[in-house]
């Protein structure tokens, strides 16, 4: 049985604001558009999970326990919305420590496919890094650079990685990501 497509989702920069080193709950700010544009991908059949570096955590800036409660504002605040995010990958390393867990390392999308199911052949990474684009491809996903967040200094670090778009939010990536994907239902 083919597995079934997802929407992979950098956290910070793309859903809501980055703030650098986000942790604190007065801090948390959506991104406009972001939970409509959700329940458009939930409502055309894709699953949703989010990739998420947190470097604040391997650097000592936060604790899990404050990632916890952050992160757990921003479910809470999708499934209040009727969106089920079905998984969240989180590296807590620096950058420094080589792990695999760590974007663009692939380790989240494979675990996605072996724990979730995902196709991502015909899965889609929106983020505001070039390293969202690099964990996409080499994930075998395709992508999305969004403008928000980093994204406008980010676009012209991407070099020979090639985005299917580069956008200027999420509800723009969604749209494309729509008018691209066959149906997933």
């Amino acid at each position: 049985m083919a597995g079934r497509p997802f929407v992979f989702l950098d956290r910070d920069g793309t859903l809501i604001e980055d703030v650098g080193y986000g942790h604190r709950l007065e801090d948390y700010q959506p991104i406009p558009g972001v939970t409509e544009a959700l329940a458009r991908l939930r409502d055309a059949g894709f699953g949703l999970a989010i990739v998420t570096n947190q470097a604040g955590i391997g650097r000592g800036f936060f604790s899990r326990a404050d990632y916890d409660r952050f992160h757990g504002r921003l479910l809470d605040d999708l499934a209040a919305a009727g969106l089920h995010i079905e998984a969240t990958y989180m590296c807590p390393h620096a950058p420094d420590e080589d792990c695999t867990c760590r974007k663009p390392h692939p380790a989240n999308l494979l675990a996605a496919r072996d724990e979730l199911g995902a196709d991502l052949a015909a899965s889609w990474m929106i983020g505001d890094h070039a390293k969202d684009i690099e964990f996409a491809h080499n994930g075998g996903c395709q992508s999305v650079l969004v403008l928000t967040g980093h994204g406008q200094e980010e676009a012209p670090r991407l070099g020979s990685l090639r985005p299917a778009a580069i956008l200027p939010d999420l509800p723009a990536a969604v749209a494309h990501i729509l008018a691209s994907a066959t149906s997933v239902k």
